[in-house]
């Protein structure tokens, strides 16, 4: 009979762990993030220059944002232009798809302005705030958020800083996910 209430005890036990487990990796679903740091060495082509950035990205519970925090610094006082995140691989340059920050006139919805020559800009990625223009031909349609979502978890996105002194952009880091414990910050 003891054996019997020992096994039973274990069982118990047991599910409990498994139905946690469960509950855990349901309610982290939309809290996965994305974080990169930026340097010139990941540029296409490689550049050296002394500026650095990093860049942290949270989807929403709902899965219908992002909400992210870009921070970076160039100590040779460049005019930071505009930051985007791109579409495409490690080894290639791509279109935008997002806009994160800009000083040029008249950016796309609800762009902040980039802090010069460096700082951190908070902001949030909607929808309507995805794809379109440079960026269709490779299939991301104005508003293909689920599409952004599914790139940037696949590793296919990269953010990048670009300056005056250089347009094409002077930081940039490829995208990766990881899955956050807390909310982002």
């Amino acid at each position: 009979m003891r054996r019997l209430r020992v096994k039973a005890a274990i069982g118990v036990a047991v599910v409990g762990v498994v139905v946690t487990a469960a509950v855990a990796v349901a309610g982290d679903r939309h809290r996965s993030g994305f974080q990169t740091s930026l340097t010139g060495y990941e540029e296409v082509p490689a550049l050296s220059t002394p500026g650095v950035g990093s860049f942290q990205a949270a989807v929403s519970r709902g899965g219908d944002e992002i909400v992210y925090k870009l921070r970076y610094d160039f100590p040779a006082a460049s005019a930071v232009q505009q930051a985007h995140i791109h579409f495409e691989q490690q080894t290639n340059n791509g279109p935008i798809v997002a806009f994160l920050c800009s000083n040029l006139p008249n950016p796309p919805g609800e762009t902040p302005a980039c802090p010069t020559p460096g700082g951190t800009v908070r902001g949030t990625i909607t929808p309507d705030e995805v794809g379109g223009g440079n960026a269709e031909p490779v299939g991301f349609a104005t508003g293909d958020f689920d599409e952004l979502v599914s790139a940037m978890r696949a590793g296919a996105t990269y953010v990048n800083v670009h300056t005056a002194a250089r347009p094409g952009g002077e930081i940039r880091g490829q995208l990766d996910s990881t899955i956050r414990r807390r909310d982002h910050d």
